[in-house]
């Protein structure tokens, strides 16, 4: 298990719960565990510990700042924001401080948990969950298997000479449990009962009997402990069954802490690529995303889902959290462990590109890609919420140096997005996005803004004539009046007056093809025309 440091402790638990004040050691410093400080005994040694003031006014604490360096501490944690900075940094240890108010039995519990929390180099929190399967299999005899509630395997013995049955193999071969009605009623008994059962062999060739017991902490179901009962198990099995689920929930424990502490720090990394103030190198080595099979960077595409404007702002925070939680579900079970992050009210999901296709729009494209993922997740959302959810998908983008320009892609396309179409890549609505771009260019400026097509407006509106519509139509149609009269169900002639009255009441050039663009490009977009006639 990698080392906690400071820097990952404060990825978790940082902000308003815990505010470093100074860290003349660096981030990178040790942290191994919190003690309470206790005025009564004397101050051990204690490398890497962070010591909690118990008692001691955070103004006050500047000699147990120097006590805490001279016993090899990290750092030191106040209550207050009026620790002792200077005696901190001249003493080399690092301050923390959290609310006046908070108790120190809470913060001590925070800070533990999370240094307990450190992810292991794999990532997956659940390697000692193989040796704990060895060493209950070794004391009950019999071939044994640690499964979650959702009946996926999560470790399995490897003792040699243990009988197995055709469900074993199946199960460890998928990682999943084969789904079956008296499977189904096995797991209703299981997690029925309060300790160790013994379950008949389920209808198959050579299958056989089963001990289990459910893995609980604090009337929580964590999972389950399967033992293949082929007439030869210990005396004691059932009691070093009940051990070994004690153990397991440990284990588990701390893996879903490691999980959660890993979803936390690749959110907070995601949050930094997304804005693009995190170093693309050291992302791609913390979320597993480094070179291609050519040896560039590996493309990504940047996914972002969006509630319905219609919920209710009392509602939206829950319901956004809600969305996160099914998008990174849903993500993490068609790729594996992504970065997937809140931000005000968009979840964002960076998803690895390879195999997907920039270029020219797809709208019928494959369900096992990014926009059929997007689908899914949308189709998930609006049923588990019972509110609507769009997903935009910005362009992939060649690693993790150019996510922000995904990033943006994607807020553009939510911006064009409906009822009609709640799901798209940028290069689905690529004209839409580019018109709304410029929009927001011409109307910054002064200069783009100003033109014969306010005079056009303005007249429309104190007058009631159609000289705004009329000249988009006409110009929609290329120059057509015909064309134009097509688009706005009027006779040709009651076009050409319309236009002429224009370039005479107002000043318009319509023989002037650089004036000809210009006023349809602000009637279409500062003028809210839109292609509607």
């Amino acid at each position: 298990m990698d080392a906690c440091t400071l820097g990952d402790l404060l990825d978790v638990v940082g902000g308003p719960s815990v505010r470093l004040q100074t860290a003349p050691a660096g981030l990178a410093v040790p942290v191994t565990e919190a003690l309470l400080y206790d005025a009564h005994a004397p101050l051990t040694r204690a490398p890497g510990a962070l010591l909690l003031a118990v008692g001691v006014r955070a103004s006050a604490a500047g000699p147990l700042a120097r006590a805490a360096a001279e016993a090899g501490m990290s750092g030191l944690v106040v209550r207050g924001p009026d620790g002792p900075l200077a005696e901190a940094e001249s003493a080399g240890v690092a301050l923390l401080s959290v609310d006046e108010d908070a108790a120190w039995h809470h913060v001590h519990l925070l800070l533990a948990s999370a240094i307990g929390a450190r992810p292991s180099a794999t990532g997956s929190g659940l390697g000692d969950l193989f040796a704990l399967a060895d060493a209950v299999a070794a004391a009950v005899g019999g071939a044994t298997a640690i499964e979650d509630p959702r009946q996926r395997i999560l470790a399995y013995s490897t003792v040699p000479g243990q009988p197995v049955d055709e469900d074993r193999r199946t199960g460890i071969l998928g990682l999943q449990v084969p789904g079956s009605p008296a499977n189904s009623e096995q797991y209703r008994v299981l997690f029925a009962a309060e300790g160790v059962v013994r379950l008949p062999a389920l209808a198959g060739s050579d299958n056989l009997p089963r001990l289990a017991v459910a893995v609980r902490a604090g009337g929580e179901t964590l999972g389950s402990l399967w033992v293949v009962d082929d007439g030869g198990l210990a005396p004691d099995a059932e009691e070093a069954l009940a051990q070994g689920a004690s153990t397991a929930a440990l284990l588990l424990l701390r893996a879903r802490a490691a999980q959660e502490l890993a979803r936390h720090q690749n959110g907070d990394l995601l949050r930094r690529l997304l804005d693009g103030t995190a170093d693309p190198a050291g992302a791609a080595h913390r979320l597993g995303m480094g070179l291609g099979p050519d040896g560039n960077p590996a493309p990504v595409r940047v996914a972002a889902f969006v509630l319905d404007s219609s919920v209710s702002a009392a509602d939206v925070e829950q319901t956004a959290l809600r969305l996160l939680d099914l998008v990174r579900l849903q993500c993490e079970a068609r790729y594996g462990r992504r970065a997937v992050v809140l931000v005000d009210g968009v979840v964002y999901a960076l998803l690895p590109a390879l195999g997907e296709r920039g270029g020219a729009p797809r709208r019928r494209t494959n369900r096992h890609g990014h926009r059929g993922l997007a689908e899914d997740i949308v189709g998930r959302a609006g049923q588990a919420l019972r509110v609507p959810v769009r997903a935009g998908l910005g362009d992939v983008v060649g690693g993790l140096a150019e996510v922000r320009a995904s990033r943006d892609d994607a807020d553009l396309v939510l911006r064009v997005l409906g009822p009609e179409l709640p799901v798209a890549t940028v290069e689905e609505v690529r004209p839409r996005v580019t018109l709304l771009r410029l929009t927001e260019v011409l109307g910054e400026r002064r200069e783009l803004s100003a033109g014969g097509w306010r005079r056009v407006l303005a007249h429309d509106a104190e007058h009631g004539t159609e000289y705004a519509r009329t000249l988009v139509a006409w110009l929609d149609a290329g120059c057509d009046m015909a064309g134009a009269a097509r688009l706005l169900a009027v006779h040709a002639n009651t076009c050409r007056y319309r236009l002429r009255q224009a370039q005479q009441q107002l000043g318009i050039d319509l023989d002037d093809p650089d004036e000809r663009l210009v006023l349809w490009l602000q009637l279409r977009t500062l003028g809210g025309l839109g292609s509607r006639h």
